[in-house]
């Protein structure tokens, strides 16, 4: 029996291992037992392999974008004015019909054809098996950076398809998935909390407010957010003052968003006043202080776990951590961090000057009436950064401070994020029974042109650029403190001649890095005063 016994289970373990290998024999072959194809990074090569496994029969031709028509007719392929009418006729016939032909086309890096930077798809339905095709051949493309997708009828169950081709191509930074409606709005799955996408555009894709609400709540919630999004493209769709209002829950506590464009929607006053409010000092709500107030025990645990000496100083002057309010932990968080201060060694005046220059008074608040309870020292104005800083690139002979003529950067370098704290640990204000958070000062780019907005949304507009203007002198050091640099208000329901627009735009003009003063006419320049 023992014989019998060791002969059974030296069977079943070489059976376990005969499967095993079964297994990965079948996930080295495909559907018509041949190897499987190693993508080699030629997109051309590897997609016409792979849809011939697939069973495809037609297969689109991959091309690469021309970026002149005067490439189709080169000058050595023919030598007479006769020569050159005819194929020049034929060409154009050709690509007339072939610009309805399925095609992938693509944008190289340079010459070499393993350098494809962007892929563009128009106007043909992916099925199934090329979103297999594309899981196999994307990954290998070391170069992408770019997807544009128009009109190619995904549905929720093919996007899903394509959401999970994303992990695996981590240079892929921009999709654009245009004229694409979906039935059950699962557009939201393409920002969630762990996207890693930086640019997306959502255009004309019957976006309601349905779909604007689970896009709101993927921007961020109360226990996540999005950190990678900067830019997103919602215009052209149907999102109406309740979908505006969704949206603008999700800015309330996303600090990575810098455009957001929702032009040509059905936005009126009610829908710009909550976006306006998220742009200035807003109240926290009831759940938003509580968890505040847990973050910040939190926080105060952890650094008490890391300072066992300096807890016991604090323990004799603190309340129980249930009776403490929000107030409280503030004026605790303040005193902690100046008496970590006064242990350091005292630098002399002249240093004591030229850091709190540096700081550029991160201790005042912004907003009208917006002050906080305690000047901060350079540290702490260091700690309470909420957001990745945004490196900014000058245009030439561009000057900084108060003095310049023009202190808008042309160009706007994202910084790879190190660490996001949650915006409800930024420095509040206590007044009449609420805690107030600075606002939404990330965002850099709003676009709401052809909506309904009247006189009443450009108020609110106002009212939150004057309050961003006195916050950014207060911090004028904090780079990702530059609040709205463009606001595009055109096409609304408003009189052209209204007082309200023009004093926003004498405000929003000289912020927008697109903009450009007219020179003066010599006349002018002659009698300008010295």
């Amino acid at each position: 029996m023992g014989k019998k016994g060791d002969r059974g289970a030296k069977e079943k373990v070489t059976g376990v291992i005969l499967e095993e290998e079964g297994k990965n024999a079948a996930k080295r072959t495909d559907q018509h037992g041949e190897e499987e194809y190693q993508c080699t990074g030629i997109l051309e090569q590897d997609f016409n392999e792979l849809c011939s496994r697939a069973g495809l029969t037609k297969i689109p031709k991959v091309t690469v974008r021309l970026q002149s028509t005067s490439n189709l007719f080169p000058p050595e392929e023919s030598n007479t004015l006769a020569e050159k009418e005819v194929p020049a006729s034929l060409t154009q016939i050709q690509n007339k019909y072939a610009y309805f032909r399925p095609c992938v086309q693509t944008e190289l890096e340079h010459d070499d054809p393993k350098s494809v930077r962007e892929i563009f798809l128009r106007g043909w339905k992916i099925e199934e098996k090329m979103l297999g095709v594309f899981s196999k051949c994307l990954p290998a493309l070391a170069n992408l950076q770019a997807v544009h997708l128009w009109k190619v009828g995904l549905t929720d169950l093919s996007l899903f398809s394509l959401i999970a081709i994303l992990p695996n191509c981590p240079t892929l930074k921009t999709l654009t998935l245009e004229g694409n409606p979906l039935a059950e709005g699962s557009f939201y799955r393409l920002i969630g909390e762990e996207s890693t996408l930086a640019h997306v555009s959502l255009r004309n894709n019957n976006i309601g407010d349905t779909d604007a609400k689970l896009i709101g709540q993927a921007l961020s919630t109360l226990k996540s957010s999005n950190k990678s999004l900067v830019s997103l493209t919602l215009s052209f769709n149907h999102i109406s003052d309740l979908g505006a209002g969704y949206i603008a829950e999700g800015l309330r506590l996303n600090r990575s968003l810098l455009c957001l464009s929702l032009a040509h929607n059905q936005i009126g006053d009610q829908g710009a006043l909550k976006l306006a409010e998220v742009l200035g000092p807003f109240a926290l709500t009831h759940t938003e202080v509580v968890e505040r107030r847990r973050l910040l025990l939190e926080k105060e645990s952890q650094e008490r776990s890391r300072s066992p000496l300096r807890h016991a100083d604090a323990k004799s002057s603190e309340r129980p951590s249930s009776l403490v309010s929000n107030t409280t932990i503030d004026k605790l968080q303040a005193s902690k961090q100046s008496r970590s201060a006064s242990k350091k060694k005292e630098p002399s005046k002249k240093e004591e000057k030229g850091q709190a220059s540096a700081a550029g008074g991160g201790g005042v608040g912004g907003g009208p009436g917006f002050v906080p309870a305690k000047k901060e020292d350079t540290k702490q104005a260091k700690k309470m950064v909420s957001t990745p800083e945004q490196k900014v690139v000058r245009g030439k002979g561009a000057k900084s401070g108060a003095k310049e003529k023009r202190s808008l950067p042309l160009e706007l370098e994202v910084m790879e994020p190190t660490e996001i704290v949650n915006p409800l640990l930024e420095q509040a204000e206590h007044r009449d029974g609420k805690v107030f958070l600075p606002g939404n000062r990330v965002l850099i780019n709003l676009n709401l042109t052809w909506n309904q907005i009247t006189e009443q949304g450009l108020k609110a507009f106002l009212a939150a650029m004057e309050s961003q203007q006195q916050a950014s002198k207060a911090t004028a050091g904090v780079k990702w403190q530059m609040g709205l640099l463009r606001l595009s208000l055109g096409k609304n329901r408003f009189p052209a001649e209204s007082k309200t627009f023009a004093r926003l735009q004498e405000l929003m003009l000289p912020r927008d890095p697109t903009y450009r003063q007219l020179p003066k006419a010599p006349d002018e320049e002659l009698a300008a005063p010295n």
